[in-house]
C-alpha cells in the first residue's frame, strides 16, 4: 500500500474511533460508573486474621467473600461488591449507606446455613421458592426468608464436613452434575430420621434466610451421603458445594480501613478534579500553540484525541461493570494528560531537530515522528509496568489510580500511531515547507535550507 494512502486509512480509523468513543461515553455524567467515594457510601478493607496455628489458604478467602456479599446484600443497598484484594483481603463497597455502624455489625456477623423444611414455611415464601425454581435457580433473584417468620431448621450446616461438586454417579443420571455431601455422626442420624419421615417433600439449603438450592427428597438417606442434583451448570454446582461448607467464616476478619463517604462531599470532590483536568489540558494547550504554532495545533487537536478514546474507553468498560471511576482514577487520568502532552512534545522537537540536521521536511516527518514515537514508547512501558504492578499488589482504591494510568498510557499510544504520526507526514509532503514559519520551523533552519541546496547543485555541475 503507498505510504500516502496508508496514512489517510489509518486517520479514518483514528475518526471512527473517536465518533465511536463519543457514541460511548456521551453525557459522561451517565455513561461513566461513579464509584464509592464519589457517589457516597461506605467502603471496607477487611483483613484475614488466622488463629494461631491456622494457615490461610484461597479456599478460605472463597468462603469468607461467599458470605461477606450474603451480608452486605441484606443491606438492601444496590450496586453492592464484595472483591478479592491481594491474597488476605476482602474490599466491600456499599453505596448509599447512612448507618455505617449498623453495616459493620452485619458484616462481621458469622454466616448461618441451615436445612429448612419448605412446608414448615408460609405459603407465600413457598410460592416464590417454586417461581424462583422454575425459573432455574438464578442467584441473583433467590429468595429470601422475612425476618419476621420463625421456623425450625432440621439440620445446621456446621453438621457437614464436606461437599463437592462432579458427575452425578447414579444409574441413568450420568453426566449429569451433582452436588455431594457428607456429614458427620449427629448429621448423619439427623438426617437419616428426618429423610426418612420426609420422602417427596422440599427442604430448603438458606445461608442467612436466603435460599441457595430447595431439591426434593427422593429416598431416605441413612448414610450421610447425600447428592443433590438438578439442572446444574459446573459453576453452579461448585457455587452450592461452597455455600454448604461455609456455615461459618472461616477466618476471623477485621476492617482495617474504613471510610464513609458524603454524596455531596464525593460531588464536590469530582467536580474539582474534572475542573483540575480541564485547567491542565487548557493550560497545556495554550502553552503548545504558543511555542509551537501550528504544529502546537495538531498537538492541541491530538489531546482531544486522547481525551476522546480515553473517555470512550471508560464508558465502554463501565457498560461491561469492569470500572467504576474514583477519586484515585481522576489522578490518574489529570497525569495522563501531561503523559500525552509529553508525546506530543517529544515528536514536535524531533521533528524540529531533524530539519536542522538538513533532511527535507518530508524525510524529517517520517524519521523524525518516528524515532519520537519510539523514545515515547519506551518510556511508557517504563509507566505502564510500574501501574501494572501496582494493580496487581495494591489493595483499595489504589487500584483505581492504577488502572486509569494504564489505559491513558495506552490511548496516548494509540493516538500518537492513529493521528500524530500520519497527519504529520502528510502535511509533510507540501504544506508545511511551504509556510514553515507557521508550523513553528525556526528561522536559522529555513535560511539554511536555500543554501545548501545551492551548493549542492554547484557540486553536481
Amino acid at each position: 500500500m503507498d505510504p500516502k494512502q496508508r496514512n489517510y486509512l489509518l486517520l479514518a480509523l483514528c475518526a471512527i474511533l473517536v465518533i465511536g468513543s463519543w457514541v460511548f461515553f456521551v453525557p459522561p455524567q451517565t455513561k461513566i460508573t461513579q464509584g464509592l467515594d464519589i457517589r457516597g457510601g461506605l467502603s471496607v478493607i477487611l483483613t484475614a486474621k488466622p488463629s494461631t496455628g491456622q494457615s490461610l489458604t484461597s479456599g478460605d478467602m472463597d468462603k469468607a467473600q461467599l458470605i461477606i456479599n450474603n451480608r452486605v446484600n441484606k443491606l438492601g443497598a444496590s450496586e453492592t461488591s464484595v472483591q478479592r484484594q491481594g491474597s488476605d483481603s476482602l474490599l466491600v463497597q456499599i453505596p448509599g449507606v447512612k448507618n455505617a455502624d449498623a453495616a459493620l455489625k452485619i458484616i462481621d456477623e458469622t454466616g448461618k446455613l441451615e436445612f429448612v423444611d419448605v412446608s414448615s414455611l408460609p405459603s407465600s415464601t413457598v410460592a416464590a421458592i417454586d417461581a424462583w425454581q422454575a425459573k432455574g435457580s438464578p442467584r441473583a433473584t433467590a429468595p429470601r426468608i422475612p425476618d419476621n417468620v420463625a421456623y425450625v431448621p432440621v439440620l445446621s450446616g456446621d453438621k457437614i464436613t464436606n461437599a463437592t461438586a462432579g458427575q452425578s454417579s447414579s444409574t441413568g443420571s450420568a453426566g449429569n452434575i451433582t452436588v455431594t455431601l457428607t456429614m458427620d455422626s449427629a448429621g448423619t442420624k439427623a438426617w437419616a430420621d428426618y429423610t426418612t419421615a420426609n420422602v417427596n417433600k422440599q427442604v430448603a439449603i438458606v445461608l442467612d434466610r436466603v435460599v441457595q438450592s430447595a431439591p426434593s427428597i427422593r429416598e431416605p438417606i441413612l448414610s450421610g451421603n447425600t447428592e443433590i442434583s438438578g439442572s446444574f451448570t459446573v459453576d453452579e454446582a461448585t457455587y452450592l458445594a461452597t455455600v454448604l461448607q461455609t456455615g461459618s467464616l472461616p477466618v476471623k476478619l477485621e476492617p482495617v480501613d474504613t471510610r464513609v463517604v458524603g454524596p455531596t462531599l464525593g460531588q464536590d470532590s469530582l467536580r474539582q478534579g474534572v475542573y483540575a483536568a480541564l485547567v491542565g489540558l487548557l493550560i497545556v494547550a495554550i502553552y503548545l500553540t504558543a511555542f509551537y504554532r501550528g504544529m502546537g495545533l495538531i498537538a492541541v487537536v491530538g489531546l482531544g484525541v486522547f481525551a476522546s478514546m480515553f473517555l470512550g474507553l471508560l464508558a465502554a468498560l463501565s457498560t461491561f461493570g469492569v470500572f467504576a471511576l474514583s477519586l484515585p482514577g481522576i489522578a490518574g487520568i489529570v497525569l495522563t494528560i501531561g503523559l500525552a502532552a509529553d508525546s506530543s512534545i517529544l515528536i514536535n522537537e524531533r521533528f524540529r531537530e531533524e530539519i536542522g540536521m538538513g533532511k527535507t521536511v518530508r524525510s524529517a516527518a517520517a524519521s523524525g515522528t518516528k524515532h519520537a514515537i519510539i523514545t515515547s514508547a519506551d518510556a511508557d512501558i517504563v509507566t505502564f509496568v510500574s501501574a501494572l504492578a501496582l494493580f496487581a499488589f495494591a489493595i483499595g482504591p489504589v487500584k483505581g489510580f492504577a488502572l486509569t494510568l494504564m489505559l491513558g498510557i495506552a490511548c496516548d499510544l494509540i493516538m500518537m500511531l492513529l493521528f500524530s504520526r500520519p497527519l504529520i507526514m502528510l502535511l509533510g509532503e507540501t504544506v508545511v515547507a511551504k509556510a514553515p514559519a507557521f508550523w513553528g520551523i525556526p528561522k536559522q533552519v529555513t535560511a539554511a535550507r536555500p543554501a545548501a541546496a545551492k551548493k549542492g547543485g554547484a557540486a553536481n555541475a
